[in-house]
């Protein structure tokens, strides 16, 4: 098969869709792989590495999207890219649509068959193409907090910490998953006083073994959620329904209630985000505020570290690629129902039911197109 990586184009994105190891494992498969020159320049690998591994070095996407039976990349594909996507095509990347209907219906007229990084399911129903991203924002969403704390900034002026004598900032992670955990691990790590609130009685009790005892955990009703954000410094948005468009958990009269210069870090924006006053920003302007409450709600928050993010996504979405590549995507997702459950578009038709419900369009089951 040939596989392309073009160069990603979204605003301050660093991220490579496959690094060299990965290349040279589609390569000693058989495969033909096409790179856009530069591609790995934003984390720290040149076109001669590439081409140590066995890629084709190309000189701009147009040959990639006109030559690659399946697109290799990491964010959603802009306005450009869909418009050079063709019939017959496989793209393989994040696609976030739920909250996307201008993205989806580009999609719909290109005929492509799009598979979905992040609806692809693991035996235990978690989500492992998701999974390492979600654990960096997790870290990340603690990090650009803290910094948006800082009074130059237009925060409280609280170290998350604290220091002897003067009480930590406090932490509110709605939502106890992968993001939630790993922002609640930094948060601690930092010093700080942390909630983790989530609907789960089962995820509360692997919490408090994980924890013991470091971190209040609190059932996430809706007393709960809005008395912990109130009182506040830093709130960080960590809930994910499949496929579909995030809950909003605070409305905007609860954010004006929130303390001045408190912050709310919008981990779920890629699925629409989880506050009502939540719209989508980049790394080159990551933040705004609402009624004096700072918002950090960057869609791509991983591409602020990304040599980190592209090797830990390349280790989840590698076996995924190459039984792609050396089954024909029909045959591969016939034969793995978890990466079936990544089909989201395909020849016109949404192959997804929760990005159909979220955007009031017909549906059909995957199974129906691979028959």
């Amino acid at each position: 098969m040939r596989i392309g990586v073009p160069k990603e184009i979204k605003t301050h994105e660093y991220r490579a869709g496959l690094t060299p190891a990965s290349v040279r494992e589609l390569v000693h498969h058989g495969h033909d792989v096409l790179v856009q020159a530069g591609v790995g320049l934003g984390i720290g690998c040149d076109d001669g590495q590439y081409a140590a591994a066995g890629a084709r070095i190309v000189p701009d996407a147009d040959h990639v999207f006109a030559e690659a039976e399946m697109v290799v990349k990491v964010k959603e594909p802009q306005p450009d890219e869909c418009r050079r996507l063709r019939k017959g095509q496989v793209l393989f990347t994040y696609l976030h649509l739920a909250p996307d209907p201008a993205q989806t219906h580009a999609l719909l007229e290109s005929g492509c068959t799009a598979i979905a990084y992040e609806t692809i399911t693991d035996a235990q129903g978690r989500l492992p193409l998701l999974a390492p991203m979600s654990e960096v924002a997790g870290r990340m969403a603690v990090q650009v907090g803290a910094v948006s704390l800082e009074k130059s900034q237009g925060g409280r002026g609280v170290l998350l910490g604290g220091v002897p004598g003067v009480a930590p900032g406090r932490v509110v992670v709605l939502g106890g998953g992968v993001v939630g955990t790993h922002a609640a691990k930094m948060a601690v790590g930092l010093g700080a006083d942390v909630t983790v609130l989530d609907r789960s009685l089962p995820r509360l009790r692997e919490l408090d073994d994980l924890f013991g005892g470091r971190v209040r955990l609190l059932y996430a009703s809706l007393d709960a959620v809005e008395q912990t954000a109130l009182a506040a410094d830093l709130v960080i948005g960590a809930v994910l329904v499949p496929g579909a468009a995030a809950p909003k958990l605070l409305t905007r009269g609860q954010v004006a209630r929130m303390q001045p210069g408190s912050v709310v870090v919008d981990v779920a924006i890629d699925q629409g985000g989880c506050f009502e006053t939540s719209h989508a920003t980049t790394h080159a302007n990551p933040t705004y505020v609402v009624d004096g409450v700072v918002h950090y709600c960057v869609a791509n928050m991983p591409g602020a570290v990304a040599r980190t993010s592209t090797w830990a996504l390349n280790n989840a979405t590698l076996p995924f690629a190459l039984a792609l590549a050396d089954k024909g995507w029909q045959q591969a997702c016939r034969d793995d129902v978890h990466l079936r459950r990544g089909l989201n578009v395909h020849a016109g038709r949404i192959t997804c039911a929760p990005v159909g419900q979220s955007l009031a369009l017909p549906s059909v089951a995957p199974e129906d197109v691979l028959t």
